[in-house]
């Protein structure tokens, strides 16, 4: 059985959805399933528990997830030691990030790392930048570019590499009033991310000043949001860089809301155990 395989099952093992689980290993469901059941025929005993609503590990699944977890780990030491003594990193490392990240920050670090270590592999994914934590969690991506939580979960390494205001915007066919009260508030329709660290922190600043928003739209992907108050939908909330960066933003403007919203610290993400890598190291080092 090869690495891909164990990552798949260990995928799988972890969020018990075969949905979570096949996106999070970069293939279908199906593609999944049948990958799940050759290894159980190569054990020779079911691994899970599944039907049309649930899935589970079996005594046996639990104790094979042990060795699994056991074998990529022994994979990645090894792999490690024989980068740190070849005289020329190569290899393959994984990156996810939104696409405003890949063109505002990756260019510049693939630039600085590519240019140290010409035989360094990049297989990159982009998508929803608050599933970019879960996926480094989930061992499906090396790294990723992402905003740093309020709380970063314990296992976690973060490097710094810059910080973006989170602004409210509207559209400028759409101006609002100056030091706008929670009267207008509560009925300026909202264009919000359907979750994640802006959603909270947009909720938690109306929660403080006593409004229940007007919530017009709930969107997944903050161009998405640009797009839509750039056409006159409501105030939207996205971080700066976003802003910057969007082909749009003539036809917006940002709103001076006091107080503010937090900014967002945004940074490369991996496990840990993974600065042991020589080629995490060259990318943490990129950073310097």
């Amino acid at each position: 059985m090869d690495q891909r395989t164990l990552k798949q099952f260990v995928n799988l093992a972890e969020s018990l959805h075969f949905g979570r689980a096949s996106e999070a290993s970069n293939v279908s469901p199906s593609a999944l399933s049948r990958s799940i059941r050759r290894l159980e025929d190569e054990v020779g005993t079911m691994l899970f528990e599944r039907n049309n609503r649930n899935v589970s590990l079996t005594h046996a699944g639990t104790l094979f997830l042990a060795w699994a977890r056991d074998s990529l780990g022994g994979w990645d030491t090894i792999r490690n030691t024989l980068l740190a003594e070849s005289k020329e990193l190569h290899g393959e490392v994984s990156i996810y990030c939104s696409v405003t990240a890949s063109y505002s920050f990756l260019f510049d670090i693939l630039t600085r790392v590519r240019r140290q270590h010409p035989r360094i592999e990049i297989k990159l994914h982009t998508g929803d930048p608050e599933d970019a934590i879960h996926r480094v969690q989930a061992g499906s991506e090396d790294i990723a570019i992402a905003a740093r939580p309020a709380t970063l979960q314990a296992g976690l390494a973060f490097r710094l590499i810059d910080v973006s205001p989170l602004v409210f915007i509207t559209s400028k066919d759409s101006p609002i009033p100056s030091n706008p009260g929670p009267a207008y508030w509560a009925e300026c329709p909202m264009i919000l991310s359907e979750r994640g660290l802006a959603r909270e922190r947009a909720d938690r600043w109306f929660r403080n000043v006593g409004v229940s928003p007007n919530i017009y739209a709930q969107v997944a992907g903050n161009e998405a949001i640009v797009s839509m108050v750039s056409l006159g939908f409501g105030v939207g909330v996205v971080p700066q860089i976003v802003l910057d960066n969007s082909p749009l933003s003539d036809r917006v403007e940002t709103i001076d809301i006091k107080p503010g919203l937090a900014p967002y610290e945004v940074g490369l993400v991996t496990p840990e155990k993974k600065l042991a890598s020589p080629l995490i190291s060259a990318f943490w080092k990129a950073l310097e």
